[in-house]
């Protein structure tokens, strides 16, 4: 009887343990995530050139990557690819109930309000937060970071907080290139390959193309950009474990990230359009 205590009272005591942790880790998370924000406006004073570098190479790559156009030519060609989906899937839907007329309004309202922020926010991941994952676990298993810390550079703001506030700069022109790329598949597609008249996927196009549903669109993007940043930022700040725990920190960086894309258009989405869809489909 009381072995069987004794386990139980182990077993209790090791659940408690494990979500101590659990929330230990989540409060040294915040900390570290605020302190990253509230320094960005120093390490753009003090770091400036650091942060342009971080700019070039997070829209355009570097060394090999700066042939194919970086983070820009990846969100540029996803986005392209899924415009084209939507309008294939789109016109072909809506061909079978005769309202393929409609193939415009399918591009403005999905690609605006869904598509293009999770596949912008998936790219993201992919490349840039993949990418400063990487860098900051290689400085801290070869000590680089303790070696800034050694030279009184405070390294939060000069590693993290500059490629934060580079993500954010870089992320409208970015977003902009996606909106657009989609847009222009998804007229591509309808026009010139199902024939479609080019005046009437424009009207249908205009006329549901919502400023308003834009302007919450680029606000989506800006979000996921700062969280896919401060994830993948603080994973490898924290790596361990050498080139293996590098590797491991950028796997379970870009799964908490694609969770957090997710969850942010869906948080997003339900906020604005759960209870009015904010469009009439007839007078």
């Amino acid at each position: 009887m009381y072995i069987a205590e004794t386990g139980k009272f182990v077993r209790t005591r090791r659940r408690l343990d494990r979500w101590n942790r659990a929330i230990d880790d989540v409060g040294t998370r915040i900390i570290f995530y605020g302190k990253t924000i509230v320094q960005i406006p120093g390490a753009l004073a003090r770091h400036p050139g650091e942060t342009l570098r971080l700019v070039a190479e997070i829209s355009m790559g570097s060394g090999a990557l700066a042939m194919i156009g970086g983070t820009a030519a990846i969100v540029g060609f996803m986005t392209l690819a899924t415009g084209s989906t939507i309008a294939i899937q789109g016109y072909s839907s809506l061909g079978d109930i005769g309202i393929e007329a409609l193939s415009g309004f399918l591009s403005a309202f999905i690609n605006v309000r869904i598509a293009a922020p999770v596949i912008a926010g998936i790219g993201l991941s992919a490349t840039l937060g993949a990418g400063s994952t990487a860098q900051i676990g290689a400085m801290r298993i070869a000590e680089e970071i303790d070696a800034l810390e050694s030279m009184a550079i405070r390294p939060i703001p000069y590693v993290v907080s500059t490629r934060v506030a580079a993500g954010i700069i870089t992320i409208v022109p970015l977003y902009s290139l996606a909106l657009a790329a989609s847009f222009l598949a998804g007229r591509f597609t309808t026009v010139e390959i199902f024939g479609q008249s080019p005046g009437l996927y424009d009207h249908y196009f205009s006329t549901f193309l919502n400023p308003v549903d834009v302007g919450w669109s680029f606000a989506q993007a800006i979000a996921i950009a700062v969280l896919v940043m401060l994830i993948h930022t603080q994973y490898g700040f924290t790596a361990y474990g050498g080139p293996a725990g590098v590797g491991a920190a950028v796997g379970r960086a870009v799964r908490m990230s694609l969770i957090m894309v997710v969850l942010v258009v869906l948080l997003v989405s339900l906020a604005l359009y759960g209870g009015n869809g904010n469009f009439h489909l007839s007078d």
